[in-house]
């Protein structure tokens, strides 16, 4: 896809944060321990009915609550700069409100953070990593407007206890998954299906929160904490099916907008959807015999609030679509009717794990270039990337790190020739873990962990002891 077969350097920039990435409902366990109240996920596992692979459940996952040493020692042998990780919103708040805090957990936070920090590993934290408490959820979750309150009060408090350690914050991440899987199509928690009405609905309040999260931060405690707030936004790179055909083309920018553009164009724009976005929903209503578009508008004073509140640009990218042009005006109402695409999977890409995840490292570079191009030159952290294995996975993971090395060689093609404002780059995931509806039979991390053996070792995949090499050397 490129003229260039090489990197014209294989130098990352001076200062490149290397890191890997958690969430709190995957790998921590102790679902039920000293005080924490139950989450969406706890609800939805335990309800058992083959959402998720084998009835499996995050009851205990990696053990993470038990032996954050354990972690500690994996992120310090690969050698990272920086750990994204997730705070369990009801292990700190068992509501969901500031009500009744658990101390406990303020002190299993706290030591995370304070031994990344005594080992010269700076945090990454992300407030909301799909774990709404049962609570919040109990009383309409994302679809109620009263939760952009009950999600700022949340961040406030977070903010003011570990606001003075921690710098980088992400207040939600990959809404646009939440709201298509959480509440249109109810594959992962809290299950709901609202097809081509609550998705918006759960979106709209997500933006909102998230703004008032920013406006908190930036009011109350940068000034004294000199952090950075921002949210990550999950997407894949889309090409026309037929290169030649203008509605392929077309389908394309619908696709975008769709996905990237929901989130990013209100956060880095000028607080409104994409044009295209709302055209398409508007259109579709009407044929549809709605009085009102499906997708909720913005006053002028909230587009004035949501615009422009983020410090940083963060991508979770893991593939990439071929797109075609697909009529879907006698469809019932759904996010992907919406689109009027289709988008397809090329045979020729590798799938190793998982069967959406087609490996397509220069999609990556794609992306990155169009995000520099159409969200005014933010800098950018690549927030999760990764490759799934299915279980049982080899060791010696040779194949996987091959398109490590060339999703990197792409990245470095990016920053060189692109000029793109890269700042730094996280693996999805530190350990093999709970992978949402997927269980345990899908396995990402850096470190194999055996779920069978009660004391969860961690080993190394060949992949960790390749990407050490990488980051002792901020070189491929």
């Amino acid at each position: 896809m490129d003229s260039l077969s090489n990197p014209p350097s294989f130098q990352f920039p001076a200062g490149f944060a290397w890191g890997a990435s958690t969430s709190a409902y995957q790998i921590e366990g102790g679902w039920d321990a000293d005080g924490k109240g139950p989450s969406v996920w706890d609800t939805f596992c335990h309800q058992g009915g083959g959402r998720v692979f084998q009835n499996q459940t995050g009851d205990v996952a990696c053990g993470s609550y038990t032996q954050w040493e354990d972690d500690l020692k994996c992120i310090k042998q690969l050698g990272l700069t920086h750990y994204r990780f997730s705070l369990s919103w009801s292990r700190l708040l068992p509501d969901g409100t500031t009500g009744f805090i658990n101390q406990k957990g303020i002190a299993y936070y706290n030591r995370i953070i304070d031994d990344l920090l005594a080992n010269g590993i700076c945090p990454l934290v992300t407030l909301y990593h799909f774990d709404m408490p049962q609570a919040v959820e109990n009383q309409g979750g994302w679809r109620s407007d009263k939760t952009v309150e009950i999600f700022n009060e949340y961040a406030r408090f977070c903010f003011d206890t570990f606001g003075n350690k921690v710098k980088f914050w992400i207040t939600i991440n990959e809404p646009h998954v939440v709201a298509e899987y959480g509440y249109e199509q109810g594959l992962i928690a809290p299950g709901v299906t609202d097809p081509g009405i609550g998705v918006y609905h759960v979106g709209h309040n997500m933006i909102k929160a998230h703004a008032k999260a920013w406006h908190t931060y930036h009011l109350l405690f940068k000034e004294k904490q000199h952090g950075q707030v921002s949210i990550s936004l999950d997407s894949d790179w889309a090409e026309p099916f037929d290169p030649s055909s203008v509605k392929d083309q077309e389908a394309v920018q619908r696709y975008l907008a769709f996905n990237l553009g929901w989130f990013a164009h209100p956060v880095f724009i000028n607080g409104d959807y994409p044009p295209l976005m709302k055209s398409q929903i508007s259109s579709k209503s009407k044929q549809q015999g709605f009085m009102d578009s499906r997708l909720p508008e913005f006053t002028d004073e909230e587009m004035k609030m949501i615009q422009g509140t983020a410090d940083f640009f963060c991508l979770n990218y893991y593939t990439t679509r071929k797109v075609k042009h697909q009529d879907s005006s006698h469809t019932k109402p759904s996010i992907k009717a919406d689109q009027d695409a289709d988008a397809i999977q090329d045979p020729s890409w590798p799938v190793p794990g998982i069967e959406w995840l087609a490996v397509v490292p220069w999609g990556l570079r794609k992306l990155l270039k169009f995000i520099k191009d159409t969200f005014k030159d933010p800098e950018i952290y690549i927030t999760e990337n990764g490759f799934a294995q299915i279980d049982p996975a080899p060791l010696d993971d040779s194949q996987r790190w091959e398109y490590f090395r060339q999703t990197l060689s792409e990245i470095l093609k990016g920053v060189h020739v692109d000029a793109v404002n890269l700042k730094g780059y996280f693996v999805w995931s530190l350990l093999d873990n709970f992978e949402w509806h997927y269980g345990y039979s899908q396995r990402f991390g850096l470190f194999h962990v055996d779920f069978e053996n009660p004391k969860l070792p961690r080993t190394p995949y060949r992949s960790a002891l390749e990407y050490k090499k990488v980051i002792s050397q901020n070189c491929l």
